[in-house]
């Protein structure tokens, strides 16, 4: 799969509509046939920046960056930004997120 993270630092005022801001780009690109996952966070550090980690099948993402949805976010998005989002991608083996066996958790218990 291709994972991507990508940090929006977003103009303070409009943080707190960011999620209503982003909803139909979210909503379209998760009923894409490729996406795996579209997860938006947001920072307790910066209450101004959004973590958005996504995952395509390893050829989805090209179709997904030429979308009618993802072009008009292209459009419309950068007006509430004061910056270039910041992004890390790396191509990974599997589709799907691993336990985190260090904090493994025994329902048991």
């Amino acid at each position: 799969m291709i994972f991507i993270c990508v940090k929006w630092k977003v103009k303070p005022e409009h943080a707190e509509a960011w999620p209503e801001i982003t909803r139909e780009f979210t909503e379209a690109t998760l009923a894409e046939p490729g996406n795996l996952f579209f997860e938006w966070s947001r920072s307790v550090e910066d209450p101004n920046t959004y973590v958005l980690i996504e995952a395509f099948k390893d050829d989805a993402a090209e179709a997904h960056v030429t979308s009618d949805h993802f072009v008009k976010a292209q459009a419309d998005l950068p007006q509430y930004l004061p910056e270039t989002p910041k992004i890390r991608n790396v191509l990974m083996e599997g589709d799907h997120w691993d336990e985190l066996g260090e904090f493994a958790v025994n329902a048991t218990d």
